[in-house]
């Protein structure tokens, strides 16, 4: 027969609601050599929750569900993933994701959370396949969302925002104080072919505009490392080639010095690079690369927004908190 919470009481010598608020990982204040009494009785039984019936009596899935623009490559997805899971192993609950790659896919994943896939969300999106008024119909719901985004407007959720435009203004200005003129943005796609600019590229148009540098170099490229290494060889291997290049992203940089230096030229003597995003790989090319980004990889703080929305008796006001960013230059520029 499955063992069950009253015989895991017993052997531990506690109640059973202690047995529960240990093994559903609700912050109720369990001693702790409590807790792992409740553990070892647990393990020797072989006990473990039964999810489906806690779910229908609860009338919840136990599942929250993390949302972002792809699934892979991107580094700072795949810490969040990480860290997202682990309070959800400690709190008892499993994670689905969504990739909204496309618009029908970000409709999709709508209807599917209004649906009841999982009783929360955390959404990390770029691009413009998951709309404002896509989320705020989402949130509308009353389903406890998190969402990391620079989007204004947003309401009945936690928005996590960060000063990219800032940052990257000042990268950009850093190039021109250091006397690099013909500076190109290597954007992703949704970056540059948005009507209006935002982000990263707002960023560079305005330490351009601020420094009266007219000429613009524009491009694409910055959505993986192949199509990066591609466009900064036809940039670099051209008759006006530019001084400096400004990637959307570290992966983008990185092939960038990679075309560079097949080319024959130096980094940053004939071409100063700069990425966004502040990965551990860029501490290991060759010269280091100068980024812009957060200056430690931890996303605990969003994690627990959510689920500091799940617990509660009543929903919490809607909160926003501002992840820091900064430009930290290296070898590269």
């Amino acid at each position: 027969m499955r063992p069950t919470a009253r015989q895991v009481a017993e052997l531990a010598g506690v109640s059973v609601a202690t047995v529960s608020y240990v093994l559903s990982g609700r912050d109720r204040p369990v001693a702790p050599e409590t807790r792992q009494r409740v553990l070892d009785a647990a393990r020797q039984l072989g006990y473990t929750p039964n999810q489906a019936a806690r779910s229908l009596r609860k009338r919840r899935t136990q599942r929250v569900c993390l949302v972002l623009s792809t699934l892979g490559g991107v580094p700072s997805d795949a810490r969040l993933a990480m860290d997202l899971h682990e309070m959800a192993d400690a709190r008892g609950y499993s994670v689905v994701t969504l990739s909204v790659d496309s618009a029908a896919r970000a409709q999709a994943a709508v209807e599917v959370l209004r649906g009841g896939i999982a009783d929360g969300a955390l959404i990390r999106v770029t691009g413009d396949h998951l709309e404002r008024d896509l989320l705020s119909g989402l949130a509308a719901t009353g389903l406890p969302m998190v969402v990391m985004s620079n989007e204004s407007g947003l309401e009945g959720c936690d928005v996590v925002r960060t000063p990219e435009v800032e940052a990257c203004a000042e990268a950009v200005g850093h190039l021109l104080d250091t006397g690099r003129r013909r500076i190109a943005f290597m954007g992703q796609r949704y970056e540059v072919y948005r009507e209006q600019p935002e982000g990263r590229l707002l960023g560079y148009l305005q330490a351009m505009q601020r420094h009266g540098t007219a000429e613009r170099i524009i491009t694409g490229g910055a959505d993986d490392r192949v199509a990066a290494y591609q466009t900064a060889t036809e940039l670099l291997g051209s008759r006006d080639r530019p001084d400096a290049i400004f990637a959307a992203s570290d992966r983008a940089a990185i092939s960038a010095i990679w075309a560079a230096r097949d080319l024959g030229l130096s980094v940053p003597g004939d071409v100063a690079i700069v990425g966004v995003g502040n990965i551990d790989e860029g501490l290991i090319s060759n010269p280091h690369l100068s980024t812009v980004g957060p200056l430690r990889h931890d996303y605990t703080d969003v994690v627990r927004l959510l689920f500091d929305r799940l617990q509660a008796e009543e929903p919490p006001p809607a909160r926003e908190i501002v992840r820091s960013w900064t430009f930290v230059r290296r070898g590269s520029s």
